[in-house]
């Protein structure tokens, strides 16, 4: 519209209307978690940030990017390479009344911090009575895919999920990306944030200001009423592909989404399981001891009779994560083994 229709509009008392405001921002899993990181800072004085690399480089997968810009080197803060080190100088913050994230680069190094973890974090509070709590949030990288070989690409979030004291979150969508730093550093226990390495170049839209998600209960993300299939961080989105492939075969599979690995949300399962009566656990860590073994052994405790097949389960082959593409994609699970999985559930198997 040129300037003089523009004017000749106005005078007849009629307005331009101005373009709609957008509702939803383009974005990444791994901006999805910056922006949380941000708004947290920007909340509370006293949130700060800790870890190697997480300064000056922006970390390793580019998380802080621009935080140490913005905020400062006192809520920015640059580590020594010592996991146990900077992992107590957190848990020492928190119970000095601070509220901070450290972030491990990746699960392998978390267990030169385990005892820190397991030890002194997720035991203080309920061995002083409640006298001490510690509201820490460590953040770190998990999971296989993306050749990295063996000691980059362990899946070891069931470990921590058996840890009383913890509450641990594995965010698998850019909406838990964005939501749950906050609650999570309500929270008077520490709380262990899982993101799935192949996750961070997710993309999709948000609305500026999306609040705060549920850090208490699974999510529903496809509905259905043949076969229910349970997943988290880095399986949910193969398993919601493979509830595309079902549909097409005439099956109709509901998503489940732990997304709180501790504690279990044991009524949504079982909610679902009710609904369709059959259960496929997707895990991307080793079968033995896993997650799926423990959320397969409380469905038989608990819905026993809702079931009408034996519960399957597809993890890793248990064997060291090989570096070769081919070799690491054949140990991990797979789209067409969780489909084969649920059509052996419903009795369709071929």
């Amino acid at each position: 519209m040129s300037p003089r229709t523009a004017t000749a509009t106005h005078r007849r008392g009629r307005k331009a209307s101005a373009p709609p405001a957008p509702t939803a921002t383009a974005t990444t899993y791994r901006e999805a978690l910056r922006e949380a990181h941000r708004e947290a800072m920007r909340r509370d004085p006293r949130v700060f940030l800790m870890g190697e690399d997480v300064g000056r480089y922006g970390g390793a997968f580019a998380v802080s990017l621009g935080l140490l810009e913005e905020f400062g080197e006192d809520r920015v803060r640059d580590t020594p390479l010592s996991e146990a080190a900077f992992t107590g100088a957190g848990i020492g913050a928190a119970m000095r009344g601070m509220r901070p994230v450290v972030e491990i680069m990746t699960v392998n190094f978390s267990l030169l911090a385990l005892d820190q973890v397991l030890n002194n974090a997720a035991t203080l509070r309920h061995m002083s009575g409640g006298q001490l709590s510690v509201p820490l949030v460590i953040r770190m990288t998990t999971g296989a895919g993306r050749q990295l070989a063996a000691q980059h690409s362990h899946s070891l979030e069931g470990w921590y999920a058996h840890i009383p004291g913890l509450r641990v979150l594995a965010p698998a969508t850019l909406e838990d990306a964005r939501g749950m730093l906050w609650p999570a550093l309500q929270d008077p226990d520490p709380v262990v944030i899982f993101e799935h390495g192949s996750l961070y170049n997710l993309s999709g839209h948000l609305p500026a200001d999306p609040g705060p998600v549920d850090i208490e209960r699974a999510a529903v993300r496809r509905s259905g009423t043949d076969v229910t299939l349970v997943a988290f961080g880095g399986t949910l989105g193969k398993a919601l592909t493979a509830a595309e492939s079902l549909a097409a075969q005439g099956i109709s599979a509901e998503v489940v989404d732990l997304r709180v690995l501790r504690p279990l949300d044991d009524a949504t399962i079982m909610e679902s399981v009710a609904r369709t009566h059959r259960l496929v656990v997707v895990d991307e860590a080793w079968r033995t001891g896993s997650l799926a073994g423990e959320v397969s052994a409380r469905v038989a405790e608990q819905a026993f009779f809702e079931l009408d097949a034996p519960v399957e389960r597809v993890g890793a082959v248990e064997v060291p994560v090989p570096y070769a593409q081919h070799l690491e994609e054949a140990t991990l699970p797979q789209v067409p083994g969780i489909v084969a999985a649920a059509r052996r559930a419903v009795g369709e198997d071929g």
